[in-house]
């Protein structure tokens, strides 16, 4: 995976809340196992008419979202389903990190495995935030994972939001849980060239 460190980049909007999995990427396009191509499929009903053609009211196909790695979502993003296609699908179409108050829980923890963040932020500033994107449709914003900061650029507000210590370590290594075990190898094969053998596994 792309380690992920700090990140600038103008931010779309899509502030509606429960947002699901299937509104991601519907569930007629998860046969494959592959992530190659979900980023075209990333929101197919509301992106495309009943004939495929591209719907130029919706924001992800304006010209203005073209090379933009921050969504600003609405509440409970990620809700439904367990489908580990939806972050592939955002992460496909070029989105690197998500803005919400609150992610579905399943959907956050996939995010993580996926080198996509899911940046919690207070309902507070979230309202700021759209209004500000309102107004300013090149609105960048800085997200420092190190630092676990949120800033609106040059120099507007910031804001702290959590994140888990372990997912924090393998999204700045830019490795995943299994990754993170390979790294181990020499310790762990130390610690069992060491080890005694307290158990008899003959006797039943």
């Amino acid at each position: 995976m792309k380690p992920f460190q700090e990140l600038e980049s103008r931010v779309v909007t899509l502030a509606v809340d429960n947002i699901d999995t299937d509104q991601i990427i519907p569930a007629r396009f998860l046969k494959t196992i592959s992530k190659e191509g979900l980023g075209g499929q990333l929101f197919y009903d509301w992106r495309y008419d009943a004939a495929g053609q591209p719907l130029p009211d919706f924001v992800l196909n304006q010209p203005r979202a073209q090379g933009v790695e921050l969504l600003l979502a609405g509440d409970n993003f990620g809700c439904g389903s367990s489908r580990e296609h939806a972050p592939w699908a955002l992460t496909q179409f070029g989105f690197r990190a998500i803005i919400s108050t609150s992610f579905a829980d399943i959907f956050r923890q996939n995010s993580l495995k996926n080198s996509l963040l899911p940046v919690i932020v207070p309902p507070e500033f979230h309202k700021r935030l759209l209004g500000l994107a309102a107004g300013d449709p090149g609105l960048k914003l800085r997200v420092d994972l190190e630092k676990q900061e949120l800033r609106v650029l040059p120099d507007g507000p910031a804001v702290e939001f959590p994140i888990d210590a372990f997912a924090k370590q393998c999204l700045l290594e830019g490795t995943d849980e299994l990754g993170y075990i390979l790294n181990q190898e020499a310790a762990i094969a130390a610690y069992e060239a060491k080890r005694e053998i307290t158990l008899n596994t003959l006797v039943g």
